[in-house]
């Protein structure tokens, strides 16, 4: 089957199996390494990718169902301010470790800034967890990921009010 989408801002039309998961379309077919296989349940999020804006895991997403949509990778992110920013956050607090679901974390919180700023939300450290709930790290930096999101939160927050 054929499959159209956008994939951090390019068009992609791809030929897919009827039952081929997003995931495997994304890392075998297009090359996208950031995405990575965990557990294949849709439990550990690692493969997590934003569809239409918002985080999803691409191991339970069949490619047919995703035709139409934006797909945006960390590879889609490198030249966005409040990506960077996030980034940097995470690498001054010491929230990667292994690596392993540095950029489905990233996604994950990226999402929750991006609406939390636009919004003029004040969320909270609870909301911060919530928002990260679907995320497996193995390695515990839990308490720095919220740290690092918080901080870009206190910092975009107070420069917009």
């Amino acid at each position: 089957m054929r499959v159209n989408f956008t994939l951090n801002g390019n068009r992609v039309e791809v030929d897919v199996e009827p039952n081929e998961i997003l995931l495997d379309t994304l890392r075998l077919r297009l090359g996208v390494k950031s995405v990575k296989r965990g557990c294949e349940r849709g439990e550990c999020g690692v493969c997590t990718v934003l569809v239409n804006g918002k985080p999803a895991v691409s191991c339970l997403l069949l490619t047919v169902q995703i035709d139409g949509s934006e797909i945006i990778t960390v590879e889609g992110l490198y030249s966005d301010d409040l990506f960077r920013e996030l980034v940097e956050e995470f690498s001054k607090n010491f929230a990667v470790q292994c690596g392993y679901c540095t950029p489905a974390m990233l996604l994950t919180t990226y999402a929750f800034l991006n609406k939390a700023i636009r919004k003029l939300l004040k969320p909270t450290k609870e909301d911060v967890i919530k928002a990260i709930e679907g995320n497996l790290c193995r390695c515990g930096t839990y308490p720095r990921v919220i740290r690092a999101v918080m901080e870009v939160l206190e910092r975009r927050i107070s420069d917009c009010g």
